[in-house]
C-alpha cells in the first residue's frame, strides 16, 4: 500500500526528489485523490514533501550589493545619493550650499529678466504745417440766409476753417476739385454747405420721387452715420430736399423702400452701393449733378478700389455730365490714380505749408500734380505728414508680457492723475476688443474694491466708463455705442482699427 501511495506524488512542484513511478497492474486504474483513500494519501504526501523539499537559492544581483555596501555619510545632502537612498532632512546651512552648487536657471517674471527693449530705426520726419481756423465768417460767402442762420444757430459755428474757406468758393463755382486736408479740419462742412446751396436754388424744385441727385461716397458706417447727421442739419429750413443713407448692417428690404420712396442725396459706403446696383432695380443715376469721394485714401486702404470702378462706369453712363468732388487726408499713388478716372480739370485745395527745406518739385509721369506742384517729390513724401497741430504722438515698446499691465496702468494715470476724460484705444482684432472690455469693466470699474483685491477705488469708477465697438456687434447696438460716445464727456472706447474679411470697420471721430 505504501507503494501504491507513493504514486501520488506531484513531480512538478518538487524538481529534486526523485521518485520510481510504477504502472498499474493490467485491469486497474489509479486512486483518484477525490476518493477517500486518495484525500489521505495525498495529505501525508504533501507533508512528506514539505520536510525533503529544498530551499532555492538567491543569487544577488550587483545592484543589491551595491545597495548593501552603500552606507550614508552624516553631511550627505538630499537628491545626491543613488536611487532608494532614504531622503534626510537637512539644515538651512546645508540647504544653501546645495542651492549654490547647482547651475543657474533663468526664470521668467513679470518684471524681471524682460528682453532688452531694441532701438527704433527713426526716419527723419518733416512735419507739414496746417492752420486749422480763421477769421472769416460764413456771412462772407453769400449763402441763402436760412442756410447760414442753421450754421450758426444749429451747428454753433461762426468762423470757418481754412479748408471750409479755400474750397466753398471753389466749389460754388462749379469746378471739381482734389481736396487734401488733415483729419478734423472740417471737410465734411466743406463739401456739404456748396451742394445744399446748388441744390436748393434748382427751378424747378426737387421733387423726393425724381431720385438722388448727389452721391456721397465713405469708407465706414460710422462716417456714413455721422455725414448723414451733418446733412439733416442743415437741411432743416430745406425739407422738400430728403438725405438718406445705404451702409451694411441694414435690412436690404428696408432700403429698398427707401429707395423707392426718393432719396435725393445719398451717402453710402461702396461696397452696399455696389450690391444694390447689382439686385435694386428702383435705384437709379439719372438726375445725379455731384459726386462725392470722402476719405478717398482710406477707400482705397479698405479695398474698396473695384467697388468704387464699378459705382463710376454707372454714374458714367446714366449722367456724364456731374460735378466731382475727391477729399483725402494724405496724398498717395492710389489717390492720384482715383483722381485721373473721376476728376475733370480739378482745383487742387490745400491748406498745408511746405516742411522747412520741403521741396515741390512734382513727381515724373504724373500729369495732374505737375500741373499743381502741391504733391512733394517721391523721397519726401514718405517723411512728411500732415497731422493736428496739438496731437502729440508716443511711441512705448514693452515686452509682450507687460502690454496688458501697462496699458491698464496708462489708462488709470490718464483719468486718476491728468484728469484725461476721453480717450479712443484700438485693437487689432475683435477679440482683443472683448477680452480688454470684459477685464477692464472687472477691474477699472468696480463701484467699490477691498484692500489688496487690485480693484480701483470708488471715486475713479464714477468717471471710467469703458465701451466696446467692433464689427460682430449689430448695426443698432454700433450706432447706439457711437453716438452715445460722441454726446459723452468721458469714458474709453476699445474698438477695431482696420477692415478685415470678416466685416470689422475702422472707426473714424471727427471733430466738426
Amino acid at each position: 500500500m505504501a507503494s501504491d501511495e507513493g504514486l501520488l506524488i506531484n513531480v512538478s512542484t518538487l524538481p529534486l526528489l526523485r521518485c520510481h513511478r510504477r504502472r498499474p497492474p493490467a485491469g486497474r486504474r489509479a486512486p483518484n485523490p477525490r476518493w477517500g483513500r486518495g484525500k489521505k494519501a495525498m495529505k501525508r504526501t504533501l507533508e512528506s514533501t514539505q520536510e525533503v523539499t529544498p530551499v532555492k537559492k538567491k543569487c544577488a544581483s550587483p545592484v543589491a550589493q551595491t545597495k548593501k555596501l552603500w552606507k550614508i555619510p552624516p553631511n550627505h545632502n538630499k537628491g545626491t545619493g543613488p536611487p532608494g537612498s532614504p531622503p534626510e532632512k537637512l539644515s538651512p546651512e546645508a540647504r544653501e550650499d546645495d542651492f549654490s552648487k547647482r547651475p543657474f536657471v533663468k526664470t521668467s517674471s513679470l518684471f524681471k529678466n524682460n528682453p532688452e527693449i531694441p532701438d527704433l530705426q527713426r526716419t527723419a520726419v518733416k512735419q507739414v504745417q496746417e492752420e486749422i481756423f480763421t477769421s472769416d465768417s460764413f456771412d462772407q460767402l453769400g449763402l441763402h440766409p436760412h442756410l447760414t442762420s442753421t450754421i450758426i444757430s444749429s451747428l454753433k459755428l461762426s468762423s470757418m476753417t481754412s479748408v471750409q474757406k479755400e474750397t466753398i468758393p471753389t466749389l460754388l463755382q462749379g469746378k471739381d476739385a482734389l481736396i487734401r486736408s488733415q483729419t478734423g479740419s472740417g471737410k465734411t462742412l466743406a463739401y456739404s454747405i456748396p451742394l445744399i446751396q446748388s441744390l436748393q436754388k434748382l427751378e424747378p424744385k426737387i421733387k423726393r420721387s425724381d431720385g438722388p441727385y448727389a452721391l456721397i461716397l465713405v469708407p465706414t458706417r460710422e462716417l456714413v452715420l455721422q455725414s448723414f447727421e451733418t446733412l439733416q442739419k442743415l437741411l432743416k429750413p430745406f425739407t422738400w430736399i430728403v438725405p438718406g443713407v445705404l451702409m451694411g448692417g441694414e435690412k436690404k428690404k428696408s432700403e429698398k423702400a427707401r429707395l423707392r420712396k426718393g432719396i435725393n442725396i445719398l451717402v453710402a459706403t461702396p461696397g452696399r452701393l455696389v450690391d444694390h446696383i447689382k439686385s435694386t432695380q428702383c435705384i437709379h443715376f439719372r438726375c445725379i449733378r455731384w459726386l462725392i469721394l470722402d476719405e478717398a485714401d482710406r477707400i482705397l486702404d479698405l479695398g474698396f478700389e473695384k467697388a468704387v470702378a464699378a459705382i463710376l462706369n454707372a454714374v458714367n453712363a446714366a449722367s456724364p455730365k456731374r460735378q466731382n468732388v475727391l477729399l483725402s487726408a494724405t496724398l498717395s499713388e492710389g489717390v492720384s490714380r482715383l483722381a485721373h478716372i473721376s476728376l475733370q480739370d480739378p482745383a487742387c485745395v490745400t491748406v498745408a505749408s511746405e516742411p522747412p527745406g520741403g521741396s515741390k518739385t512734382p513727381r515724373e509721369n504724373d500729369s495732374l500734380w505737375e500741373d499743381v506742384g502741391i504733391l512733394p517729390a517721391k523721397e519726401e513724401q514718405q517723411s512728411s505728414f500732415a497731422v493736428p497741430e496739438k496731437l502729440r504722438q508716443n511711441v512705448v515698446m514693452v515686452p509682450s508680457k507687460l502690454r496688458l499691465v501697462t496699458l491698464a496702468a496708462f489708462i488709470f494715470g490718464k483719468f486718476k492723475l491728468e484728469k484725461r476724460h476721453k480717450m479712443i484705444v484700438f485693437f487689432s482684432s475683435r477679440e482683443q476688443v472683448e477680452f480688454h472690455y470684459v477685464l477692464f469693466q472687472k477691474v477699472l470699474c468696480a463701484e467699490s474694491g477691498e484692500e489688496g483685491s487690485g480693484l480701483a477705488p470708488a471715486p475713479l469708477s464714477r468717471t471710467l466708463t469703458f465701451a466696446r465697438l467692433h464689427g460682430d456687434m449689430k448695426q443698432e447696438e454700433r450706432s447706439s455705442v457711437f453716438q452715445a460716445f460722441l454726446q459723452s464727456s468721458t469714458g474709453v472706447l476699445l474698438c477695431t482699427h482696420f477692415r478685415d474679411e470678416n466685416g470689422t470697420d475702422f472707426v473714424k471721430l471727427n471733430e466738426r
